[in-house]
């Protein structure tokens, strides 16, 4: 395996830690122990997934979390010794893939990098995807349409990216919860629909007549098949 892990952590005993464990699981490790420096190697290093705390040295993890998410889909997981539950909601909100509550079992931590790398697979020969008027640059993190930027949320730009992933097929809500949020809601699939009529406004000329996600009552979402 040759993915690489950015660790973005500033416990001594934590890194070393998750420098054997992810050496052991066949992951390249690299260590920061800054938020500023996390940037910094994100940006350089391109990682395939981060390890993110919270409680850093200079900023918070939760800046870092924010300007990482602003330019890119990478996997982030949230290991952090916070635990209350307002700060794991907005952590999710602000688009993590996963949250850990330190002290951590470390099998199951490497249980959670590996759904999160399946659940973002790298896009190959298909960094940008073009269909009719809509322009999505995976790479780059950008949709426009009709040439024009749309501005977007993490998971609202998470569920397009799915979806186009998956183009052609019908996904379940359940589905998509779960690879977008990594749980299933009780609130009966309201919160999807809610960021569903959002994407819409966004890309749909008429929502009422789709021409990109065409709904399956009772079932789910599908991305348009064919350019």
């Amino acid at each position: 395996m040759d993915k690489t892990i950015l660790v973005v952590e500033d416990d001594p005993s934590i890194i070393r830690l998750l420098k054997v464990a992810l050496k052991t699981n066949g992951y390249n490790a690299l260590v920061v122990e800054k938020g500023v420096e996390g940037i910094a190697s994100f940006l350089s290093q391109k990682p395939d997934l981060i390890l993110l705390d919270l409680g850093l040295p200079d900023i918070d993890g939760m800046e870092v979390l924010q300007q990482v998410r602003a330019i890119s889909s990478v996997p982030i997981i949230i290991v952090s010794a916070r635990g209350r539950e307002n700060e794991k909601v907005e952590a999710l909100d602000n688009g993590a893939d996963d949250y850990v509550t330190k002290p951590f079992n470390i099998g199951e931590l490497m249980a959670r990098i590996r759904v999160a790398l399946r659940k973002h697979p790298q896009i190959k020969n298909e960094e940008v995807f073009v269909c009719k008027d809509l322009k999505v640059d995976f790479e780059k993190y950008q949709i426009t349409l009709n040439g024009e930027p749309v501005h977007f949320t993490p998971n609202e730009f998470k569920i397009l990216k799915l979806l186009i992933e998956h183009r052609g097929k019908v996904l379940t809500h359940k589905f998509i919860q779960e690879n977008v949020w990594g749980y299933q809601s009780e609130d009966v699939y309201q919160s999807l629909r809610v960021y569903m009529a959002a994407l819409r406004r966004k890309i749909e000329k008429d929502t009422s007549n789709p021409e990109y996600i065409i709904t399956e009552v009772g079932i789910g979402y599908r991305f348009v098949e064919g350019d």
